[in-house]
């Protein structure tokens, strides 16, 4: 069974950092893609980040480009998201997620399968 725990949220100023965490388990991840999306209150869930697990390459919003960075380490199974200048309107429950359709980095919600529980940030001004 597939579980991602996401981990690392919390509260900060404006312009501070924070660095999320999802550790995954339950199968191997070799061929699939990780992603980060976030659902403020009263808007709809959106995409991030994403990353193929096996090839490493990334996939930001355009918002998030140039601040937010996602990676992972293969030997401890685990995504995370550094997230620099942060802005009150990036404040949401951030989750993550595993795209099993193949390993490309897709920025679309409706091809991922696995979710995560979430995680809290909120970035005050």
């Amino acid at each position: 069974q597939v579980q991602l725990v996401e981990s690392g949220g919390g509260v900060v100023q404006a312009g501070g950092s924070l660095r999320l965490s999802c550790a995954a388990s339950g199968r191997s991840f070799s061929n699939n893609a990780m992603g980060w999306f976030r659902q403020a209150p009263g808007k709809e869930r959106e995409f991030v980040a994403a990353i193929s697990w096996s090839f490493g390459s990334t996939k930001y919003a355009d918002s998030m480009k140039g601040r937010f960075t996602i990676s992972r380490d293969n030997a401890k199974n685990t995504v995370y998201l550094q997230m620099n200048s942060l802005k009150p309107e990036d404040t949401a429950v951030y989750y993550c997620a595993v795209r099993t359709m193949g390993s490309y980095p897709s920025t679309a919600t409706r091809e991922y399968r696995y979710w995560g529980q979430g995680t809290q940030v909120t970035v005050s001004s």
